[in-house]
């Protein structure tokens, strides 16, 4: 018997049963054997293959997106060592000619190495409060409403009373100008000592050095 010729619609079980007993065996088992082989196909599909294509995919779309984020980040490294470089110079500006902190503290120091290579003793030095000097722009207002955006830099002033030769004086301020920092001599006064043989001088007056922003606000 040749089940492609059954007609399914009108078949009933009855029907069903006395034909199935007209197949051959061989054909019963053939078509059993298919039957179980789609079976055993779609079972490891969906509890083998499929599992591990689902990984396989996932794996892929991460290693996709983490290529695309290295890209970006590769990217993002480039333009900040740009902007970097382009900031060095100013950075470098900024460093030199403005006082840290550390460095207004140490002033003393500073200038009584200046001092003594010529020849020179500081009797007085004495810093002020600093003043912040405004960006262009921002109005004056009282010092407390101020905010670190609105100030360029601060002026600390500074009182200092010099004592030893006036050759000596002369040079010491050539040093001072010639140091990369920025340091302003804003108001002097120079005495002769009475009765001193050596002509020593004392020099009084007030100097103005500029400080970081971020260190002083």
């Amino acid at each position: 018997m040749d089940l492609k010729n059954i007609d399914l619609k009108n078949i009933n079980v009855s029907d069903l049963a006395a034909k199935l007993k007209t197949v051959d065996k061989k054909t019963l088992i053939k078509f059993a054997a298919g039957f179980f082989s789609v079976i055993v196909f779609l079972i490891g599909y969906y509890v083998i293959l499929n599992p591990i294509v689902k990984d396989k995919k996932s794996k892929y779309d991460d290693k996709i997106l983490k290529e695309q984020e290295i890209s970006q980040f590769e990217s993002e490294i480039i333009a900040n060592k740009k902007r970097l470089k382009k900031l060095e110079p100013e950075f470098k500006k900024s460093s030199t000619l403005f006082h840290s902190k550390a460095e207004v503290e140490g002033l003393y120091q500073s200038l009584s190495k200046f001092a003594g290579v010529n020849g020179l003793t500081i009797s007085k030095i004495e810093k002020k409060k600093p003043k912040p000097v405004l960006k262009k722009g921002v109005a004056q207002q009282a010092e407390e409403l101020l905010k670190k955006r609105d100030i360029s830099y601060y002026q600390i002033p500074v009182e200092y009373e010099i004592k030893g030769n006036f050759l000596g004086y002369i040079k010491f301020k050539r040093s001072i100008a010639k140091s990369q920092k920025m340091l302003n001599f804003d108001k002097e006064t120079i005495s002769i000592v009475q009765n001193d043989s050596t002509g020593a001088i004392i020099a009084k007056g007030e100097l103005t050095i500029v400080g970081i922003p971020d260190e002083f606000f």
